[in-house]
């Protein structure tokens, strides 16, 4: 029987800081009350599961995982070692997050098959941390039987989020994910949509859809005027707005906008790009103003069926001040 899940507020971190910085702020969220931390996990920043590690030999409560890693650059069988390992780190505190990655294509690698490949990684993984020497034999991955982890996880299943915008992936995150996360989106539009995906997908494994979270997590500057808050958004949105707009089929969006900002990021002009993007755009996408503005905000996607709202990188005016604000102000009011 299903129970209605409590709604959670989360803060995610990108991989590029020093070692220690990473205690210091997985012990800052874990003593404001904020329920889990995530590392991401894009190209050419530090692989999450060191951040991870450190950030979990430093707290005691909060959950952690990487959001996300994807089964084209690393294989299945490393994950499973990976979350393996920083859940025994933690104590049992690790999710998994798993996505299919983008801009794949700009470092050569195949992206075709997204849906069998990561019904494959879940496979294996799921495998092997539950000490399956059965073996698995398809189509993009092939475990020989026999082979197992060569040490004992803590736990013989990890919390697995599907990060997606999409409407089979988010379908296979119904029959087999614990959470799903729409990164890059502040919409509450949104949610309604991706339930009903995720509500299919559901069906088909005979799961209760109330018993699968939804987190809408995306960039975020937090401050007491508003107006430097979203003046400084518009940078953060425009290296990523031109990807996801087009992703979210509530949003109607100018194609000569995006291709806009596209021509300016290429030509290395993110402030331009970033001050070509409109108001209620900034809303869709973002977490942008004051800490009222976004206790206002949270409350329209948890009633628009959101479970989890995560705060990204950058945070505020300076990451420390963001994370104060969020913790101090917007936190509280949510609970």
């Amino acid at each position: 029987m299903s129970t209605e899940r409590p709604r959670e507020v989360s803060i995610a971190l990108q991989s590029d800081k020093r070692p220690d910085e990473y205690a210091t702020i997985a012990r800052a969220i874990e003593g404001y009350g904020f329920d889990l931390l995530s590392i991401y996990a894009d190209l050419f920043y530090q692989p999450p599961i060191v951040p991870l590690t450190i950030a979990a030999q430093a707290t005691k409560r909060i959950r952690l995982g990487p959001a996300a890693l994807n089964p084209f650059t690393l294989h299945p069988v490393e994950i499973a070692g990976q979350i393996a390992t920083l859940d025994m780190v933690s104590d049992g505190r690790a999710y998994l997050g798993l996505a299919r990655g983008a801009w794949l294509d700009e470092i050569g690698i195949d992206e075709t098959r997204p849906l069998q490949r990561m019904r494959e990684a879940i496979d294996v993984i799921e495998r092997l941390l539950a000490g399956d020497a059965s073996g698995y034999d398809g189509e993009h991955v092939r475990l020989a039987q026999g082979h197992r982890l060569r040490y004992e996880p803590l736990r013989p299943q990890v919390p697995l989020l599907i990060g997606s915008w999409g409407e089979r992936l988010l379908g296979l995150a119904g029959e087999r994910a614990d959470d799903v996360k729409i990164g890059g989106s502040a919409n509450p539009d949104i949610v309604p949509l991706v339930s009903d995906w995720i509500a299919a997908g559901a069906r088909r494994a005979g799961r209760e859809s109330s018993d699968i979270g939804i987190c809408l997590g995306a960039v975020t500057i937090v401050d007491d005027d508003r107006d430097v808050a979203r003046g400084l958004i518009r940078r953060e949105m425009a290296l990523y707005l031109p990807v996801v707009a087009k992703l979210d089929p509530t949003v109607d969006i100018d194609p000569e906008l995006t291709d806009r900002m596209a021509a300016l990021l290429r030509d290395g002009n993110a402030d331009a790009a970033g001050r070509l993007i409109p108001d209620d755009i900034v809303d869709r996408f973002a977490f942008a103003g004051t800490p009222d503005d976004l206790i206002v905000h949270c409350e329209a996607l948890f009633a628009a069926g959101a479970t989890r709202v995560e705060f990204g990188t950058p945070h505020g005016v300076t990451p420390e001040r963001g994370i104060r604000l969020l913790g101090e102000r917007v936190l509280p009011a949510l609970r």
